[in-house]
């Protein structure tokens, strides 16, 4: 085996990159739907094709924002335990 045994990943910039695509996502989404919602019948791109647009810039955001809870958490631990 050759993975050490506590691998540490970039915590800092996992904060950077979480802090900055929440609120990125967010728009997004908010975007999409709005244009989701102000699209008729026989537009191009579609209702459709724009709500499921507007859910993965959700669901990115979700992911994103449960990342920075992590990263948060973490860099919480390390400045109380006194190592690194």
């Amino acid at each position: 085996m050759s993975e050490p045994l506590h691998a540490h990943s970039a915590l800092r910039l996992r904060l950077l990159l979480s802090a900055l695509f929440v609120p990125l996502f967010l728009a997004g989404t908010a975007f999409f739907g709005v244009w989701a919602a102000d699209t008729g019948p026989g537009e191009n791109p579609g209702r459709g094709t724009l709500v499921v647009i507007a859910v993965v810039c959700g669901a990115f955001a979700l992911l994103a924002a449960a990342d920075l809870m992590v990263v948060v958490r973490r860099l919480g631990g390390e400045r109380g335990s006194g190592t690194r």
